[in-house]
């Protein structure tokens, strides 16, 4: 959501560069906060304090981080293409849920005044980064969140007597390298769409953040899944990280004029 659906990663990189500099540190470089996006706020947290040596307590810190972030997320704005691609997703029955790092405050500081834009999403299909069904460890680069997230979708589908959706039949849209990362680990199609930042700073990994690879492997159950998929395993063509080229995911640099057609969507 945040950087794909929203125009919030810049609402976070202001708010941390005000205590940055209210602390006499650098402003956050991208190198530093590609690691932090996508990822559940604990775990970006440490991230960001190991390379902030901040000389305020963590509590001070989270504080002001909030303080800002109440001020400023309910300014929030849809990225272009963003309306009419949920629009037109919508209207052609397409089956959407929402997985995003941002926990339950958060989500309604940055989502409330645009009830209409997320009306797409049912809210029984919402899963959110406080969601107690994703085990303490398995955010994003995990697979969890959308696995759940398609699990959403599905058990609608079976109280209906309707044909579950396998996760090779889903289509991610994500701004993250993690959760490129995550995508493919779930065995789903990924279309990458990333700040414009972002991209020159992964500028000649472009493959090996489409493959899933950019992580190096470093996350818990990343290596048992690259193997089975090297030896054409369960993960053989179904989208798991460890194939440059394969298809399965894509680049876009804004989701203005999605090619509806290219994913076997019929919007005529």
């Amino acid at each position: 959501m945040d950087g794909l659906l929203l125009d919030t990663e810049d609402i976070y990189t202001l708010c941390n560069n005000i205590i940055l500099r209210e602390c006499n540190r650098p402003d956050l470089p991208w190198n530093i906060k590609a690691q932090l996006q996508g990822r559940p706020g604990p775990e970006a947290g440490e991230i960001f304090h190991a390379w902030a040596q901040l000389p305020i307590p963590r509590a001070e810190y989270i504080r002001k981080n909030a303080e800002l972030q109440r001020k400023h997320f309910p300014s929030a704005q849809p990225l272009p293409g963003v309306p009419d691609l949920l629009k037109t997703l919508k209207e052609l029955g397409v089956h959407l849920a929402l997985a995003t790092s941002s926990h339950t405050a958060n989500f309604k500081l940055k989502t409330s005044h645009l009830e209409g834009l997320f009306s797409c999403f049912p809210e029984q299909q919402r899963v959110l980064g406080d969601d107690t069904r994703i085990p303490p460890g398995k955010g994003k680069p995990a697979p969890d969140i959308y696995l759940l997230a398609l699990e959403t979708i599905n058990s609608g589908l079976r109280d209906k007597g309707e044909k579950e959706i396998k996760r090779e039949e889903c289509l991610v849209f994500e701004d993250s390298v993690p959760g490129v990362e995550a995508g493919r680990r779930a065995g789903m199609r990924v279309v990458w769409c990333p700040h414009p930042q972002l991209l020159k700073e992964y500028k000649g990994r472009e493959k090996e953040v489409l493959a899933g690879l950019a992580n190096g492997g470093k996350d818990e159950g990343v290596k048992e899944v690259m193997e089975e998929a090297a030896v054409g395993g369960e993960g053989k063509g179904r989208g798991w990280p460890g194939r440059r080229d394969d298809g399965w995911a894509e680049l876009m640099r804004s989701l203005e004029d999605f090619p509806y057609n290219r994913y076997g969507i019929d919007d005529a």
